[in-house]
Parts: structure tokens; sequence; C-alpha cells
């Protein structure tokens, strides 16, 4: 048993032992094979081979110039791509949502990529295309003067065959002669008719045939031996030179194409990591996105400061003096709406003699005027300077970056005085450093933009103590301009004041420019629940006070201001408002005057108005030049 598997180990050695010997023959072998020896007569077709093989060099190089084309054409796309998708200047305050930061950091390493392609394209365009191209060139030099030289050592050959085949032909031709040369020689020595001269002019003819058949056989030896060592050293030495050359040249081309495909290979590798790096940044930005801090931004930005509003009171009308009705702070929200209905058929109003003149051309006047000077104080942006046209927070929104911003300046302009001050300070002491005159300039400048900075931060920050301190609007926009404070009313005028006036029950009239008065019969332009005089309500009061009051005058409406269009729908809930529709048109009478609301009106079906109060956040105004 031990010999067997003593046998069966020793032939699987000698199994092994053999095939490692065949691999190393083989290696051998293919390493002593050469062109020149096993190729000696495939001359033709490795002509052919080595030409398709450049061939085939040169289309791998025109592979690589349109892959570049290729990558710069994606590279460029990238860039156009980054570029128009890039957050434009009017859409910077989206940019504070995770979704548009992260979309942000997307063109970042988007555009990152394209850089990267664009690395690919240039590594690939001077190293590989430039290697080919010029491996080509020499290539097909080389191969040209190869195959010349081969084509030279054929030539000479063929013409050394050819001697060779003249010279034995010419030995055939003179070894006949002599052989019929020496029959001829030999009959007429036997022909006795002959005469001895006769016979000895056929012997010399003999003699000549015969030295010629030997010249000419020796001339064909020589010219077979020289054929013979030519022919040898052609084939043994010379043409496998030649064809050993064709090797190496194609094998330089093999060579070549390896290390192009592995550099073009290397070249993409090469931008892998960042490539990956970008493609991390991309995930990243994807998972920075978080809906919840959104949304908490959505409510900061948009946030008004409003409360929602109150309870609308009952009023019991059987339990209330019908005269009271218009001391009311409240009224019916379905008569919102009817503020001057029916009371401007024909542009006949009946007014008091102490209001009419706010329709005169000197408060018009001072009206537009107003207009102009609130237009001309906007900002860049369209919005109010003190942003008073924004709601309660946005507003404070505003007005605090407005200050961040002012003192950012502030600090930034000091530092750029303080350098002018010790530049200065140093010309003043080493002259030959320069004239310290040339500093003042700026330095009055810089002085000048200091101070014009810090009064605007006190201005703006007078603006956020204002806002500060005013309440937050709770109740509605009448009863803001018109409120009844400790038995006093405060009547709001176009130009923003206030006067003061008891009441007690005398019913005196607001002063001539007063625009609005919400819930007093004295003022005579229709509230939420007040119609004009003559409409039918109020009369008992009104009659009470004595016809000599009242007088029925022809006067036009209180002329428009400029338009405006509904950007959000409105539901009057609160007295003096009046609600809209998104994209309603609706005519502008009284601009906002700080509280947030403004004074608009528009045409009902009874060919008469209803005018109140909307949000000014809610429209967009379009004043008349």
């Amino acid at each position: 048993m031990l010999a067997l598997l003593a046998s069966g180990s020793r032939r699987s050695s000698y199994s092994s032992n053999n095939k490692l010997a065949e691999s190393e023959n083989a290696a051998q072998n293919s390493n002593n094979m050469s062109w020149g020896t096993e190729l000696w007569d495939q001359n033709d077709n490795l002509a052919i081979h080595t030409h398709k093989g450049i061939e085939g060099l040169d289309r791998y190089a025109s592979f690589l110039r349109d892959r570049v084309a290729i990558e710069a054409e994606y590279a460029g796309k990238l860039r156009r791509l980054v570029k128009n998708y890039q957050p434009k200047k009017k859409e910077e305050e989206d940019n504070e949502f995770t979704t548009m930061q992260a979309f942000r950091n997307v063109l970042k390493e988007v555009g990152d990529l394209a850089g990267q392609r664009e690395i690919v394209s240039e590594s690939l365009q001077n190293q590989i295309i430039l290697g080919v191209t010029l491996l080509s060139k020499t290539l097909r030099e080389d191969r040209k003067k190869c195959l010349s030289d081969g084509a030279t050592l054929q030539q000479n050959l063929n013409t050394q065959l050819t001697s060779l085949e003249r010279a034995k032909r010419n030995y055939e031709k003179a070894y006949r002669d002599s052989e019929k040369a020496v029959d001829s020689y030999k009959r007429a020595d036997m022909d006795l008719n002959l005469s001895r001269a006769e016979v000895e002019r056929y012997k010399n003819v003999m003699t000549t045939k015969i030295q010629q058949s030997d010249d000419a056989k020796n001339e064909y030896a020589n010219q077979l031996q020289k054929t013979n060592n030519l022919q040898q050293q052609h084939f043994s030495m010379m043409l496998p030179a030649v064809l050993n050359r064709l090797q190496e040249l194609d094998e330089k081309r093999t060579r070549g194409f390896k290390e192009f495909i592995i550099g073009a290979a290397e070249a993409e590798s090469s931008v892998a990591p960042i490539i990956a790096r970008c493609m991390e940044g991309i995930v990243k930005a994807g998972e920075s996105i978080d809906e919840k801090e959104d949304s908490s931004k959505v409510i900061e930005r948009y946030q008004s400061g409003f409360t929602p509003p109150r309870d609308i009171p009952f009023e019991d009308l059987s339990k209330s003096d019908p005269d009271a009705v218009h001391d009311s702070h409240y009224s019916n929200p379905t008569a919102n709406h009817l503020t001057m209905r029916g009371t401007m058929s024909a542009n006949k109003l009946k007014k008091r003699v102490g209001i009419f003149n706010i329709f005169g051309s000197n408060k018009q006047r001072q009206i537009i005027e107003a207009c102009i000077t609130m237009k001309n104080s906007l900002t860049a942006d369209g919005q109010k300077e003190d942003f008073s046209d924004l709601p309660p927070n946005q507003r404070r929104k505003k007005l605090q970056a407005k200050i961040t911003e002012l003192q950012q300046k502030i600090g930034q302009e000091t530092n750029a005085r303080d350098g002018l001050m010790k530049m200065k300070i140093v010309y003043e002491a080493n002259s030959s450093l320069g004239n310290p005159m040339t500093v003042e300039g700026q330095l009055n400048e810089s002085e000048h933009k200091l101070e014009k900075l810090k009064v605007d931060l006190k201005k703006y920050q007078g603006f956020l103590e204002k806002a500060n301190q005013v309440q937050m609007a709770t109740s509605s926009p009448q009863a803001n301009r018109n409120q009844l404070q400790n038995g006093h009313r405060t009547s709001r005028h176009s130009n923003g004041s206030a006067d003061d006036h008891h009441d007690d029950g005398d019913d005196q009239p607001d002063d001539a420019g007063s625009l609005s008065s919400s819930a007093s019969p004295e003022s005579g332009l229709g509230t939420s629940h007040t119609s004009l005089p003559g409409s039918g309500q109020g009369s008992a009061n009104e009659n009470a006070i004595g016809e000599d009051t009242y007088y029925e005058t022809e006067v036009e409406a209180l002329q428009p201001l400029g338009t405006c269009r509904a950007l959000y729908p409105f539901e009057a809930t609160s007295e003096g408002s009046i609600p809209m529709n998104e994209g309603e048109e609706l005519q502008v009478i009284e601009i906002d005057q700080g509280d947030g609301w403004t004074r608009v009106r528009r045409a009902n079906n009874s060919n008469g108005w209803d005018e109140g109060f909307v949000p000014t956040s809610y429209i967009e105004c379009t004043l008349y030049a």
C-alpha cells in the first residue's frame, strides 16, 4: 500500500514537473520566436499586418478625439446648466429655505463635476491623443523605411538571380554549340572526301566552341556562387533584420496601445475621488433639507402679527335707542359693503356744510402732494422707507435687518477712517512717505459717509422703537382710525394727525380736513353701518338736530388717488372693512396712514359705491402721477 502511494506521488510529481518544463519551454520558444526566422517568406503579409496595426492606432486616436469633444461639450453644457439655474437676485429671499440652500449646493457640486470633466478632456487631449499621434507618425516613418530596405534587399536578390539565370542560359547555349562542333569535327575527320584544310577548320571551330563553353561554365559557376552567397545572406541575415525591425515596430505599437488605454483609464480614475466627493456633497445637500425648519421659516417670513378678529357682539335693536346706533363701534358684517350704497346716484350727495370743503381743490392738492411724497420715500424695491406698509412682524424684521446692515457699514467705515487717520499720522511724522494733505480729502469724505450712516442708523432705530411701541392691530381698521377713548372721539385726518373731541352729545362736526369718520353721523361719509344723509337712515336724528343744518347740493365723489388690485381674497369681518376677491380691481381713495389699512371703493349693482378699508398688505397699489 505504501509502495502504491509512493509510486502515485512520484507520478504526480513527475507530471507537474513535465508541465512546468513545457510551460518554460513554450515561454522560451515564444521569446526566441522572431519574424525574421519564422516568417522569412511572409514579407507581404507582414507589410499588410503592420499597416492595419497603425491604422488601428489611428482609429483609437480618432475615438479619443471624439470622446474629448464629448467630454468638453458635456462640461460646457453642465456649466451652462448651472449658470441658467443660479438663483436670481430677486429670489435671494428664498435662499433661506433649506430646499433652496440644498439646490444651490447641488449646483455648486455639478459645477465641480463639470470642472472634473474638463480635466479629463484636457488630460486625454494633452497626454494621450498627443502621444498616440506622435507614435503613429513615428511608426509610419519606421515602417516605410523598413519596407524600403526590404524592397532594396529583394531587388538585389532578384538582380543576382537574373544574372545567374542569364549565365546559365549562356552556359547551356555554349555547351550545345561545343557539342555540335565536336560532332561536326568527328564527322569531318572520318570523311575522306574532305581536305586536310577543311578538317583543320572544323577542328579550330571545335576548339573555339569548347573554350566558349568552358568560359560560360565558369561564369555560370561564378554567378551561382554569388547567388548562393547572396541568397544565404539575404534569408539568414539581411531580410530577418528587416523583418525583426518590423516586429519591433509592431510590438512598439502594441505596447503603446496598451499604455494609452491604461493612461486614458488613469486620467478618468484620477478624478474619480473628486467626483465621489461631489456625489457625497450632493447627498449631504439632500440630507440637509429639513421640512420643519422650512415650515418655521415660512411662519417667520409671512407672520403678520395680527390677531384673529374678536367675536361680533349681538345688537338687540328692540332694546337700544335708534338714535344711538350711529355711536356703536360695531356694525352688521353683512352691511359692511353698504358704505355708500344708494347715496351717489347721479353724483348727488346730501352733505353738511362742515365737511363740504374736504372735496375742494386745496384738499385734493394736499392729498396728491402727500401721495407724491410717499412715492418718493419708497425704497428701491418699492417699499416704504420705514416699511410701514408691511405687517408688524415683517416690519420689525425688515427694520432690524436694515439696522444690522447699517451697523456693519458703520463698522467698516470706522475701520477705514481709523486706517486713514493712522496713515495721516505716519505721513506727518515722515513726509518722505507721502503728503498728509492727500489723505485729508479721503478722511473728510469718510467722516461724511460715517455721519450719514449714523443718521440713518438713528432714524431706523427710531422706526424700530416706534414699531415696537405700536400695539398689534386687534380691532377693525375703522376702529383704528376712529376710536372712542375715555369719552373722547379721535378722528383721523388726511395728514395723519388726530383731533380729540369731547363726546358730549353736541354732535359737533369734525374739522374740514377730516377725511373719514367711522361711527359719528357728523361726517356724512358712510361707514359700514351708516349711509349718507338722505339715504333713509339716521333721518330722525338729523331732523331732531334741525333741518337748517343740512342742505342738498351736487358734489362730485371723492376723487380716486389711484387703483389697486387684490393680491389675496379678504373677508370683511370687522367694522368699516369691505370684502374683496383675489384679482379684483378697486379705487384707492385714501392711502395708508401708517396703521396698515387703505381705504378703497368700488361700484355696486345699485349704481352706487361701496367704500371701506382693506389691509394694505393684501393689495398692490398704483397711484396716479
